[in-house]
């Protein structure tokens, strides 16, 4: 969304010759006498009245607990609904951890949200109604969740992503896997929580993210199309090009409007770039398969971005390739057990696997999607123990009640 700036224009008579001097004296005298006039409390503009309120649960494996959120409604209530229900936890991570990021990439709050005024330019609107009912609701500053928005934009991190389908795995689903390798030192892992998004108007969705973050490093909607990425920019290559809307930003429009993998790759091709990096999207119940995407900005023109299916010659990891099947490990050993699993792959086993891939030292969260069910597992870093080292929790989102109400939280794919 174009970011507006409106200045306030204050007509006087005196500019403009044609206000009587009696006039304005009484115009002047009455205001200063309208002693509730100036009672404002330094506010000068109402905000919308908040309308539902989210659902919150715990998700446990053994002593592993994540919290689990449901909202319902407008970008705008969705956001708030989320603030409220993680106000602690927002208030205490986001301001502490932009402090941080802030010193690591030695930059000012200032810096920070001119990137995202600049990437805001060109985001989903839906994001930006979100991030400020979340500001309304958690009560930190629209400004605050903005410059921690700009964060992934100018910091670099390596992740993994398998897609298996078909032939490959043992009940023909789609299974995903995503490995999030990123800053253990920001902390994120310590405010996990996984958010259910159900729109008025879209597609509702499952994010496991962070307290405090509206843009997604993946997710899954009830169409079943599953999202992961890899960053392949490192910093020495910045200043990155943030003329363009973060994958985060895009994944959110994706997850809102895609219901086939068909319509997911038409929104991502209609994105301008920011920097390098792979993707995996799959689609678990339309199309039943996935493809591996590298996107690569600055590049000439023809080798900018290419999208390859599975078992294509002319995949980069190829010949190690395989039918039903992509992925990109960035070479850390997955092809071996693909190769040797394949055709009785499922869940349990891409967790097994997932956790043997990670860059240890910044595992910070691994997840596994059953975009076929609609089932996820999700494993979070907590202290000083990866991802890779720690139990997942499982969501089958089609059985989700987290109101008690007796009916499913989610309306399901037809």
């Amino acid at each position: 969304m174009l970011i507006r700036t409106y200045r306030l224009l204050i007509l006087t008579g005196a500019l403009f010759g044609i206000v009587q001097t009696g006039v304005a004296d009484d115009k002047t005298t009455a205001i200063a006498g309208d002693e509730a006039n100036t009672k404002t409390d330094g506010k000068i503009f109402t905000r919308p009245a908040p309308l539902g309120k989210a659902s919150r649960m715990v998700l446990t494996q053994g002593d592993v607990e994540v919290p689990l959120v449901v909202v319902r409604g407008t970008p705008y209530e969705m956001g708030h609904q989320l603030g409220v229900a993680l106000q602690d936890e927002i208030r205490t991570f986001i301001p502490a951890a932009l402090k941080g990021v802030s010193h690591e990439l030695g930059v000012s709050m200032e810096d920070l949200q001119d990137v995202w005024a600049r990437t805001a330019a060109y985001a989903d609107d839906r994001v930006e109604q979100e991030m400020l009912g979340m500001a309304d609701g958690s009560g930190v500053p629209l400004s605050t969740l903005q410059a921690v928005h700009a964060v992934p934009l100018l910091m670099p991190y390596s992740c993994s992503s398998i897609a298996a389908w078909g032939d490959a795995t043992e009940d023909g689903h789609l299974y995903q896997t995503r490995n999030l390798d990123w800053s253990m030192e920001i902390g994120a892992h310590e405010f996990p929580v996984i958010v259910v998004y159900v729109p008025d108007h879209g597609i509702p969705h499952v994010l496991p993210t962070f307290a405090g973050f509206i843009g997604a490093h993946t997710g899954m909607n009830v169409k079943g199309i599953a999202l992961a990425e890899m960053g392949d920019a490192s910093r020495k290559e910045s200043p990155y090009f943030v003329h363009a809307p973060h994958f985060t930003v895009f994944f959110r429009t994706m997850l809102y409007d895609a219901d086939s993998l068909t319509k997911t790759i038409d929104i991502f091709e209609a994105q301008p770039m920011t920097k390098r990096y792979h993707f995996v999207f799959g689609d678990g119940l339309t199309e039943k398969r996935a493809v591996k995407v590298l996107a690569h900005s600055p590049e000439p023109e023809g080798k900018r971005v290419a999208i390859w299916k599975d078992n294509d010659p002319t995949d980069e990891f190829a010949p190690n390739i395989m039918s039903c099947c992509v992925y990109n490990d960035e070479g850390r050993g997955a092809f071996p057990t693909l190769k040797k699993e394949a055709g009785t792959l499922n869940g349990e086993k891409l967790v097994a696997l997932a956790n043997t891939i990670p860059i240890k030292g910044g595992n910070v969260v691994n997840v596994v999607y059953d975009a076929t069910a609609l089932r996820m597992w999700v494993t979070y870093a907590k202290g000083d123990r990866e991802a890779y080292q720690r139990p997942s929790v499982f969501l089958d989102l089609k059985a989700l009640d987290a109101d008690e109400n007796g009916t499913p939280d989610v309306a399901m794919a037809k």
